[in-house]
Protein backbone atom coordinates (compact mmCIF):
# COMPACT_ATOMS: atom_id res chain seq x y z
CA UNK A 1 0.00 0.00 0.00
CA UNK A 2 1.67 3.28 -1.10
CA UNK A 3 1.16 5.98 1.92
CA UNK A 4 1.71 9.98 1.37
CA UNK A 5 3.07 11.35 4.08
CA UNK A 6 4.11 15.48 4.30
CA UNK A 7 6.70 16.98 6.59
CA UNK A 8 7.23 20.53 7.59
CA UNK A 9 11.18 21.04 7.93
CA UNK A 10 13.34 23.75 8.90
CA UNK A 11 15.11 24.69 5.73
CA UNK A 12 18.51 23.88 6.37
CA UNK A 13 20.82 22.28 4.82
CA UNK A 14 21.56 18.27 5.54
CA UNK A 15 17.96 18.05 6.52
CA UNK A 16 16.42 15.88 3.26
CA UNK A 17 19.80 13.77 4.23
CA UNK A 18 18.47 12.71 7.42
CA UNK A 19 14.97 12.33 6.74
CA UNK A 20 15.90 9.75 3.50
CA UNK A 21 18.32 7.89 5.39
CA UNK A 22 15.37 6.67 8.17
CA UNK A 23 13.18 5.36 4.98
CA UNK A 24 16.44 3.61 3.43
CA UNK A 25 17.89 1.73 7.03
CA UNK A 26 14.16 0.33 6.72
CA UNK A 27 14.63 -0.74 3.12
CA UNK A 28 11.46 1.53 1.91
CA UNK A 29 11.83 2.36 -1.62
CA UNK A 30 10.92 5.93 -2.01
CA UNK A 31 8.58 6.18 -4.95
CA UNK A 32 8.30 9.86 -5.20
CA UNK A 33 9.85 12.59 -3.49
CA UNK A 34 9.27 16.76 -3.75
CA UNK A 35 10.83 19.23 -1.57
CA UNK A 36 9.97 23.17 -1.56
CA UNK A 37 9.57 26.06 0.13
CA UNK A 38 6.52 27.31 1.76
CA UNK A 39 4.83 30.51 2.21
CA UNK A 40 8.13 31.07 5.04
CA UNK A 41 11.13 30.98 3.34
CA UNK A 42 12.80 29.19 6.73
CA UNK A 43 10.31 26.41 6.47
CA UNK A 44 9.87 23.52 3.61
CA UNK A 45 7.39 20.57 2.69
CA UNK A 46 8.54 17.50 2.04
CA UNK A 47 6.11 15.06 0.22
CA UNK A 48 7.30 11.78 0.51
CA UNK A 49 5.42 8.47 -1.18
CA UNK A 50 6.33 5.04 -0.15
CA UNK A 51 5.18 1.72 -0.21
CA UNK A 52 4.68 0.12 3.33
CA UNK A 53 1.67 -1.16 6.05
CA UNK A 54 0.26 1.16 8.48
CA UNK A 55 1.87 0.05 11.61
CA UNK A 56 5.89 0.42 9.92
CA UNK A 57 4.64 3.84 8.99
CA UNK A 58 3.34 4.44 12.84
CA UNK A 59 7.15 3.73 13.23
CA UNK A 60 8.87 6.34 10.92
CA UNK A 61 6.42 8.99 11.95
CA UNK A 62 7.90 8.70 15.68
CA UNK A 63 11.21 8.32 14.03
CA UNK A 64 10.86 11.50 12.06
CA UNK A 65 9.36 13.50 14.83
CA UNK A 66 12.28 13.48 16.59
CA UNK A 67 14.91 15.17 13.99
CA UNK A 68 15.36 18.30 15.75
CA UNK A 69 14.89 20.35 12.28
CA UNK A 70 11.55 18.22 11.62
CA UNK A 71 7.91 20.61 12.68
CA UNK A 72 5.27 18.70 11.64
CA UNK A 73 4.87 15.28 9.77
CA UNK A 74 0.96 13.76 9.05
CA UNK A 75 0.11 10.92 7.23
CA UNK A 76 -2.47 11.84 4.12
CA UNK A 77 -5.11 9.62 3.97
CA UNK A 78 -6.28 8.04 0.75
CA UNK A 79 -8.99 10.85 -0.28
CA UNK A 80 -8.21 13.52 1.92
CA UNK A 81 -5.80 15.30 -0.02
CA UNK A 82 -5.18 17.09 -3.22
CA UNK A 83 -2.27 15.43 -5.00
CA UNK A 84 -0.21 16.92 -8.40
CA UNK A 85 2.59 15.76 -10.44
CA UNK A 86 3.98 17.78 -13.07
CA UNK A 87 5.62 16.15 -16.18
CA UNK A 88 7.35 17.36 -19.39
CA UNK A 89 7.26 15.08 -22.39
CA UNK A 90 8.70 15.68 -25.66
CA UNK A 91 7.84 13.87 -29.02
CA UNK A 92 8.99 13.43 -32.61
CA UNK A 93 6.38 15.86 -34.23
CA UNK A 94 6.04 16.70 -38.13
CA UNK A 95 3.61 18.05 -40.22
CA UNK A 96 1.49 15.56 -40.31
CA UNK A 97 1.32 14.17 -36.91
CA UNK A 98 1.05 17.59 -34.64
CA UNK A 99 -2.79 18.06 -35.43
CA UNK A 100 -3.11 14.53 -33.61
CA UNK A 101 -0.56 15.63 -30.69
CA UNK A 102 -2.48 18.88 -30.66
CA UNK A 103 -5.78 16.90 -30.32
CA UNK A 104 -4.76 14.71 -27.14
CA UNK A 105 -3.03 17.51 -25.75
CA UNK A 106 -6.63 19.41 -25.85
CA UNK A 107 -7.97 16.60 -24.47
CA UNK A 108 -6.08 15.99 -21.40
CA UNK A 109 -5.60 19.52 -20.51
CA UNK A 110 -1.44 19.49 -22.07
CA UNK A 111 0.19 22.78 -22.60
CA UNK A 112 2.25 23.15 -25.23
CA UNK A 113 5.49 24.43 -24.43
CA UNK A 114 7.94 24.11 -27.31
CA UNK A 115 7.92 23.56 -30.96
CA UNK A 116 10.41 22.53 -33.27
CA UNK A 117 10.20 21.39 -36.93
CA UNK A 118 10.82 17.85 -35.58
CA UNK A 119 9.67 17.75 -31.56
CA UNK A 120 6.77 18.84 -29.43
CA UNK A 121 7.43 19.34 -26.28
CA UNK A 122 4.29 19.62 -23.74
CA UNK A 123 3.94 19.95 -20.18
CA UNK A 124 1.08 18.40 -17.84
CA UNK A 125 0.06 19.04 -14.42
CA UNK A 126 -2.16 16.05 -13.13
CA UNK A 127 -2.59 12.84 -10.98
CA UNK A 128 0.40 10.27 -11.18
CA UNK A 129 -2.48 7.66 -13.43
CA UNK A 130 -3.32 10.43 -15.55
CA UNK A 131 -0.10 11.25 -16.51
CA UNK A 132 0.63 7.68 -16.88
CA UNK A 133 -2.09 7.28 -19.19
CA UNK A 134 -0.88 10.81 -21.07
CA UNK A 135 2.25 9.19 -21.51
CA UNK A 136 1.13 6.39 -22.93
CA UNK A 137 -1.02 8.19 -25.45
CA UNK A 138 1.93 9.81 -26.38
CA UNK A 139 3.92 6.65 -27.19
CA UNK A 140 2.88 6.41 -30.71
CA UNK A 141 4.79 9.48 -31.86
CA UNK A 142 8.25 8.25 -30.26
CA UNK A 143 8.89 9.53 -26.99
CA UNK A 144 12.15 11.48 -27.05
CA UNK A 145 12.58 12.57 -23.47
CA UNK A 146 10.03 12.84 -20.65
CA UNK A 147 10.65 14.09 -16.63
CA UNK A 148 8.44 13.84 -13.80
CA UNK A 149 8.77 15.97 -10.50
CA UNK A 150 6.90 13.44 -8.06
CA UNK A 151 3.62 14.08 -6.34
CA UNK A 152 2.87 17.31 -4.39
CA UNK A 153 0.08 17.55 -1.36
CA UNK A 154 -1.94 19.39 0.30
CA UNK A 155 -4.65 18.17 2.80
CA UNK A 156 -8.65 18.50 1.62
CA UNK A 157 -10.69 21.04 3.59
CA UNK A 158 -9.80 23.23 6.26
CA UNK A 159 -6.89 21.23 7.53
CA UNK A 160 -3.52 22.05 7.57
CA UNK A 161 -0.27 19.81 8.86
Amino acid sequence: MKQTISVLVENQAGVLNRITSLFSRRAFNIHSLAVGVTDDPSVSRITIIVESGNSVMEQVEKQLNKLVEVIKVRTLEENSYIGRELMILKVSANSRTRPNIMTLCQICGAKVSDISPTSMTMELSDTPDRLDSFQEMMRTFNILEVVRTGVIALQKGGGKI
